[in-house]
């Protein structure tokens, strides 16, 4: 008989742990118990899973007895507090929040590029940001066949990536913006709703923000890439679940669309979706609730040396978060 696990999912609430619920249920992982934390104010809640309720419970230090492994997401205060509590009670931890990322002491896991590294854990494994994670599914093969150098990338980010009150906010503008009421704000600072806003995170002194340095700093760490480069800009779209990302990115070694088609075609976790005569490339309205990633607009780039261009869209939810999360608890 095959071993069963204890699992517990810190911020079971939220749209990330409600997802990584279905996902453990989807892919059969091997629960014997599962445990629902989050705050004082979800105690009572049930969530389904396979074809049980299961009660929130409240998050404190000592959650953790007899837990194998805990999925985390509900921010990285609470990781800061509560994944020692975990290791401490003998868990694993894989923290979905940007707190341990840049840790050398953690592995940064995408499990089709550096699973491996899995191996190396002291206690935690941290899971990489969405917009990463979703860009190299299709970088990271490119980058094994013809050596990446650096990227310049725009990102176009859907709203649940800020959580549900954000898509409640493009919801709400929409509807009275069409019923021509004045639109309220209060998740962005600027109307989301038919709008595009170039801000995903907050500032730093650069000029760049928190986010669109995560690709270059995350991606180091990921691809084992010490002087990899990317300079990127993310933008917040109005739209509800699923990030894209256009990717103009610079090789060691020439290039051709006939190879990096051939090679973005065998990955697993990918989809080539790269026929624009017939209106066919990646589009996150289709990607959405989907577990692979899709990659297309695949065109030699005119303005860098060995440079390739092309498009990925990504469930953020998904492969960007609790997907991810599950696949890293399997190779545990």
């Amino acid at each position: 008989m095959s071993r069963k696990y204890t699992v517990a999912i810190v911020g079971a609430t939220g749209a990330v742990g409600v997802e990584m619920i279905k996902v453990l249920e989807r892919r059969r992982f091997p629960v014997g118990k599962l445990v629902l934390l989050a705050s004082a104010r979800s105690v009572g809640k049930t969530l389904p899973f396979n074809g049980e309720l299961v009660a929130v419970q409240e998050l404190t230090e000592d959650s953790f007895a007899g837990v194998d492994i805990a999925l985390f997401s509900a921010g990285g205060g609470i990781s800061q507090k509560f994944a020692p509590c975990a290791v401490k009670a003998g868990a694993v931890v894989v923290d979905n929040s940007s707190h341990f990322r840049m840790d050398p002491n953690v592995p940064l896991v995408v499990p089709e590029i550096n699973g491996a590294d899995v191996k190396l854990h002291k206690g935690i494994i941290a899971n990489p940001n969405c917009t990463t994670a979703i860009t190299l599914m299709a970088l990271n093969p490119l980058h094994k066949a013809f050596g990446v150098k650096r990227v310049i990338a725009s990102s176009y980010q859907a709203v649940s990536g800020t959580g549900a009150q954000a898509i409640e906010e493009l919801r709400s503008q929409v509807a009275a913006i069409t019923a021509g009421k004045p639109v309220e704000k209060s998740v962005y600072p600027h109307q989301i709703a038919f709008n595009v806003l170039p801000h995903v995170d907050s500032f730093l002194n650069t000029g760049y923000t928190k986010e669109e340095m995560k690709m270059q700093n995350e991606a180091r760490r990921i691809l084992h890439l010490p002087a990899f480069k990317a300079s990127v800009t993310c933008v917040r779209v109005p739209v509800y679940r699923a990030h894209s990302i256009s990717v103009n990115a610079e090789f060691e070694r020439p290039v051709s669309v006939e190879e990096a088609r051939k090679v973005l075609s065998n990955v697993a976790g990918l989809k080539l979706v790269d026929d624009p005569a017939n209106n066919s490339y990646p589009l996150p309205l289709y990607v959405a609730e989907t577990d692979d990633c899709q990659v297309g607009r695949i065109r030699i780039d005119c303005a860098l040396e060995n440079g390739l261009a092309f498009w990925v869209a990504g469930d953020q939810l998904l492969k960007g978060a609790a997907l991810n999360a599950v696949q890293i608890a399997e190779l545990i």
